[in-house]
């Protein structure tokens, strides 16, 4: 494996991050240009370990040694055919994904992991630069129709492998562009859109066909859509937020994230001059300490707010890997992203007891236009809390109020949309309110499949993208009979007593 002695003569680096002041006032992505001498050198800290568990941490089974050695020796087109074997979409992963691989690094037992994250993004982003990415049409069209309803990113992966394989393939969106939550969810300093587009181009010349606008059980029946095709594959998302009871919550001024994010994402589009729901000179606050919570953190900065406090429920992680949450499991650690080191306050161990149409300030509250007649957020209740006993109890005397203009509620997600299309397809719900799927990712309805959140629940982006690969395999199978496309080793659909993750897509 590359230099058998990297590990022990080089530490962890990773790229700059653009100076706060100037990230802060454009939407580009924060990270400066890593120097490819640099990123040979962190490639080559890849150990012959033996067992390289950073593939059981990765959904996808990404061949992670191997391009990390053909970096190191600088065989970056090979490195980029490595990478594409397993991965459809590693620009979207090599920046939005947590990275479980890299917390199975074995090198990660007692050291710094390899920046195997970094070392994909760089791969694929090279490869686009030098044209390396092109369209794959198949050799030859099967006469077969599939239907792929939602065009995030288990449905793009679905749809891609599909076309591949010669069947005619349809992706059907009911938001006005193609992509999902990566279109109207990421942020744009995430990952600039540009990114998106140039992937799905690459899929219409591979004859990938795209219905945006379209809201199947709505505009078109999901019967309708089975009797037209000849296999459907639902990726539809998790995409039921979930919500606070407390009393005020009907106050203009309070939010959830993905009612905020979109508008964002569409000023960047073009569609609006600013946003709607926007965050300049406004008090904002933030409920939920995950990924979504950090989107919405990093916008309102960029949005101008004059102050930010993300509250979480649970207590501050720690700093290392707890001992209940051994290698190579993926631990609950204190993280910090780049909009965190923006500024903004984070407060751990907190509940929201209410919203108030009163600031905290009363003697200045102006309720006249500004405050309870009118019926808009001015401040929020909070209480410490204890975790014990399966709850949270709130600690007596710690009950307080803090401004708040701008509440946003970024508290993940329950599960499918699934009304009407599950009732329209004859399809059932697990009991975790998922659509109910068989482990070869099929229903009760010959014909129909599931993939990606809309089964497995509120997931990540690298576990989509798998199991929108895998179930192209089935469905592959199911019409012709065998398949050559390949199935991601861990990809398995889960069955119905899986818990699922927690972690949001991105």
């Amino acid at each position: 494996m590359a230099d058998p002695h990297g590990f022990l003569k080089h530490g962890r680096q990773l790229p700059t991050r653009r100076p706060v002041d100037v990230r802060i006032s454009d939407w580009r992505e924060v990270y400066e240009p890593f120097d490819k001498a640099q990123l040979a050198t962190q490639a080559g800290r890849c150990m012959d370990c033996g067992i390289p568990f950073c593939h059981e941490g990765c959904p996808l089974g990404n061949l992670i040694p191997e391009w990390n050695d053909l970096v190191w020796r600088a065989d970056w087109r090979e490195a980029s055919e490595r990478l594409h074997a397993t991965n459809n979409f590693p620009e979207f992963t090599g920046r939005l994904c947590p990275a479980p691989c890299e917390a199975a690094c074995v090198l990660g037992i007692n050291s710094e992991p390899v920046t195997i994250k970094q070392v994909e993004v760089s791969i694929v982003d090279r490869a686009w630069q030098e044209d390396w990415v092109r369209p794959q049409p198949p050799e030859r069209l099967s006469g077969r129709t599939v239907a792929v309803v939602g065009s995030g990113p288990a449905g793009l992966a679905a749809a891609q492998q599909l076309a591949r394989a010669g069947h005619t393939v349809a992706v059907y969106e009911r938001a006005d562009r193609i992509g999902g939550l990566l279109r109207y969810g990421i942020p744009e300093f995430k990952m600039e859109k540009h990114v998106l587009d140039r992937r799905i181009a690459q899929m219409e010349a591979e004859g990938v066909k795209f219905r945006a606008g379209v809201d199947v059980g709505v505009d078109v029946s999901g019967a309708d859509l089975r009797r037209r095709y000849d296999a459907v594959v639902l990726a539809i998302g998790a995409t039921t937020w979930r919500d606070l009871d407390v009393p005020g919550r009907g106050l203009r001024g309070v939010y959830q994230a993905m009612e905020y994010l979109p508008l964002a994402n569409r000023v960047q589009e073009g569609d609006i001059d600013s946003a709607p729901i926007n965050a300049h000179g406004k008090h904002v606050v933030i409920l939920g300490g995950g990924d979504t919570g950090a989107d919405c953190l990093g916008t309102a900065h960029r949005q101008g707010a004059a102050s930010v406090t993300q509250l979480e429920i649970m207590a501050v992680p720690p700093q290392q890997r707890p001992g209940n949450q051994p290698w190579p499991t993926y631990p609950m650690i204190f993280r910090t992203s780049s909009a965190h080191e923006e500024g903004g306050e984070r407060l751990f161990g907190v509940s929201t007891q209410a919203f108030h149409a009163t600031p905290v300030d009363k003697s200045d509250s102006h309720e006249g236009h500004n405050g309870a007649d009118n019926g808009v957020v001015r401040s929020l209740s909070l209480v410490d809390v204890t975790q014990r006993d399966g709850g949270f109890k709130p600690i007596d005397g710690t009950q307080r109020r803090i401004p708040a203009d701008l509440v946003l509620l970024a508290l993940g997600f329950t599960g499918p949309q699934a009304a009407p299309l599950a009732e329209q397809c004859g399809i059932s719900l697990d009991p975790r309110g998922n659509l109910a799927r068989t482990a070869d990712y099929s229903t009760e309805v010959p014909g129909i499949f599931v993939a990606g959140d809309a089964g497995r629940g509120q997931s990540l982006i690298v576990w989509a993208i798998a199991e929108g690969r895998a179930a192209a395999a089935e469905v592959d199978a199911y019409l012709n009979g065998t398949t050559t496309l390949p199935r991601p080793i861990r990809a398995t659909a889960r069955p119905l007593s899986y818990s699922g993750s927690s972690a949001r897509v991105g």
